[in-house]
Formats: structure tokens, sequence, C-alpha cells
């Protein structure tokens, strides 16, 4: 890794963050840790703050030429292969995932259809409006709404029973299609795949009603158990299933299964193909535990990107 920083000193990044979408703020913190940590082994880097004004963009990176882009943005637009189907065009190499396996991955129907493909278990859903869902329940209670489209658990709400509040009735900017999913009961698990190695097993504990958006960024909100305390073949068992679905829905660099165990058997909840690198999240807790620094992380990520062809 010496080696690598020392002949990759003087190469141009440009770190893409904030953005639009509903996760501009972790976006924000995860592109600032990945500045600090790159300026930090001696990359040229620029952070821009990506608006609405594509124009802008494709000038600036026109302008100054970055030999890799890295992609710090979350949720729509910077996550779904938007933002890497622009970057092909240009013929820049970035971080994390390509077009197809980006916009897979964050369509929560097809990303389950394509694990169950492979053999991992997935939670029964139906994809309904949100008119059907202010009319009645869709499927059994408990179960879990969630826009069909987005991260970061933004959205998300527990039906657990007829009289649960119904957040989408008054105010839902997700979109008319929603998805109304199994409510899985157990441990959370979540495990972090680097290339096609998996890095280790965190299982997360919170006091709130579940792992919400509060529960991942706040600090204070989660409690991470790292490695989880779990049997070994089922330890080695999430680990193989999490790069089963790095590899079936075509991820690249590092990306980030969620499960949930119920002392039985492990259902995936989804792939993130840009997790978080805040300083609360779980990818670069799992690195260090396999000896890798936030530093030496950013830099792997850098030096594997590459752009669709």
């Amino acid at each position: 890794m010496t080696r690598l920083r020392a002949n990759r000193r003087h190469r141009k990044v440009t770190v893409l963050m904030g953005g639009f979408s509903a996760e501009r703020e972790v976006s924000l913190s995860s592109g600032a840790a990945a500045v600090r940590a790159l300026e930090s082994v001696g990359y040229a880097v620029q952070a821009v703050d990506v608006s609405r004004n594509v124009g802008a963009l494709l000038h600036h990176l026109e302008q100054t030429s970055p030999d890799v882009v890295f992609n710090a943005l979350h949720g729509r637009y910077g996550e779904d292969g938007c933002i890497q189907g622009m970057l092909n065009v240009l013929g820049v190499p970035y971080t994390h995932s390509g077009l197809m396996a980006s916009a897979l991955a964050m369509d929560k129907p097809m990303a389950k259809k394509l694990c169950a493909s492979a053999g991992i278990a997935v939670a029964r859903e139906k994809i309904v409006t949100r008119e059907d869902l202010i009319a009645g329940d869709p499927i059994p209670v408990p179960y879990v709404v969630k826009p069909h489209n987005e991260g970061s658990s933004v959205g998300v709400a527990i039906i657990t029973d007829t009289k649960s509040p119904r957040p989408f009735a008054t105010h839902w900017p997700y979109g008319e299609r929603v998805m109304a999913e199994e409510f899985i009961p157990g441990r959370e698990l979540t495990t972090a795949v680097m290339g096609h190695h998996a890095l280790g097993v965190t299982e997360i504990t919170t006091s709130h009603s579940f792992y919400d958006y509060d529960a991942k960024y706040a600090a204070g909100g989660s409690a991470h158990t790292l490695p989880a305390n779990l049997p070994a073949d089922i330890y080695a068992e999430v680990q193989r299933l999490a790069v089963v679905a790095h590899h079936v829905l075509g991820c690249r660099g590092v990306s980030r299964a969620d499960f949930r165990y119920d002392g039985k058997r492990l259902v995936i909840l989804e792939v993130n193909t840009q997790p978080g690198m805040t300083p609360t999240s779980l990818v670069p807790e799992q690195a260090a535990l396999s000896g890798i620094s936030f530093p030496d992380l950013c830099t792997w990520m850098v030096e594997n990107a590459q752009c669709d062809t």
C-alpha cells in the first residue's frame, strides 16, 4: 500500500457529494470524510457539491479532467445509475458499482427478485399505490412500508396493527409506487463486501422501533457489535450470502448487504452499492477490523475505480 500511495501521489480525484436526494446531509458527511482521507495520502482532491445543474457539473469535470471520481453521493440520482451513466459517457473512472448494478440495487423489488434467483431468502412483498395503502392493509400485519427506490431507511414505516399511524396518508414525497413488505423479526446483521471478499459481520441494535434514518446516522442512535456474536456457521453464511448478492447484482468496489436473522433463516433486506462513509458508518468499522485503515480503504476504492465500457 505504501508503494501504491507513492505512485499515485499526484493523481487527481474529484469527490462528488451532497446532491439533492433525501440523503443529502449523509452524503456531505461521507464526502468530507473521503476528502480528508484522500488528501492525507497525497491525492490532489477537489470536492463538488452536486446540484441539478448537470451542465455545470459537466463543465467542471471537462475543465478539471480528474483521473477518478470518488462518488460519495447517496440516494436517488447519485446511487441509482444516473450519475454513473454520465461518467460512462465522459469515460471517467468512478468508485463503486456501474450503471446497471446501481439501478438494480436501488430498485428494491428487482433486487429482491435477483437475490431470490440466486437462492437468497427474501421477504414477501406487494407493490401498491399510496391510495391502496390508505384504503386498507394490502398484506397481513405486521408489515413494512418502503419507497421502492430510496436508501438509508428514508420513508420506511412499520405497520404493527390495523390501528398503527399511517405516515403516508398525509405526506409522501417518494412517488406513487410503494412496497408493502412482510415484517421479518429477529437480529439485524450487515456485511461489507470489498471486491470479492466479505469483511465481517456486524450486529446492529437500537432503542428505536427499528434501524431508521436517525438510528443510522445520529450519534448514539445505534450500537454496533463487531464481530457479531453468532455461531460460526451462521457468521460464515452471512458473509457468503453477501458475496453472492454482490455478484448477482453485478456490483463492484464496495457494497454492503443487510440481513435479518430470526434464529432459523437469514433474510436479505437490501444491498447498498454506495454505503455510508460517515463517522458512524458500518463499512469503515468492518474494514478496520480487517486491518484496513480509512485512508487505505478510500485509496483502494480510488485505485479500483472503473467506468462501464
